[in-house]
């Protein structure tokens, strides 16, 4: 009886440990981070000419950023009235103009490297903060909001010099939504063409 009951408090504990054992906590989230920077480091020094360093960039963005997640919230109150073939043909379109477009701003690290500083606990996510070195400039804070709730740690904000990108990227979406009068088609070939 009592090796059955132990059988049992077993499976009990083995059921509910891997939440335990895999949440999310600093020293995982400071790793992502900093796998991240490592990547994003070798191809500012890798030597490659742009379209390849944006590929590059636009895999490094698809492994490490909730790409779904700032896609939808880029898009905000919008999405609600898109069909599910527009949002995905969305996200897909917007992956490719943020890699472009912050894989621009990472290549003026050319010749410099970011550094991790620090992480901390905020909420139900983790904030990694960043020392970016560029040559002939201040460092300048780069900050990654890391979270698990995918499934899988990832970050889905960014700060690079206090600037939010998801903020920005709403408020950019926005605009050019707001240009084509609202039609998400036109967005996502808009975004397409951006990237």
């Amino acid at each position: 009886m009592d090796r059955r009951k132990f059988v049992i408090g077993a499976g009990a504990v083995l059921a509910t440990a891997p939440q335990a054992l895999w949440a999310l906590n600093e020293s995982r989230a400071s790793s992502l981070i900093n796998s991240l920077v490592t990547d994003i480091n070798r191809v500012i020094a890798s030597g490659k000419g742009e379209s390849a360093m944006y590929r590059d960039f636009e895999r490094i963005f698809q492994r490490y950023s909730d790409t779904s997640y700032i896609a939808a919230y880029a898009l905000g109150a919008d999405g609600r009235r898109a069909s599910s073939a527009q949002k995905r043909a969305f996200s897909q379109a917007f992956q490719g103009y943020i890699s472009r477009k912050y894989g621009k701003r990472f290549r003026e690290f050319i010749g410099g490297k970011l550094e991790v500083t620090g992480v901390k606990k905020v909420k139900k996510w983790y904030e990694v903060s960043t020392i970016a070195y560029l040559k002939g400039q201040s460092p300048f804070e780069v900050t990654f909001l890391v979270s698990d709730r995918s499934g899988r740690d990832l970050f889905f904000n960014m700060f690079i010099e206090g600037v939010n990108l998801l903020l920005t990227e709403r408020t950019e979406i926005g605009s050019i939504l707001d240009s084509k009068r609202g039609d998400i088609d036109a967005l996502i070939a808009e975004l397409h063409r951006l990237s």
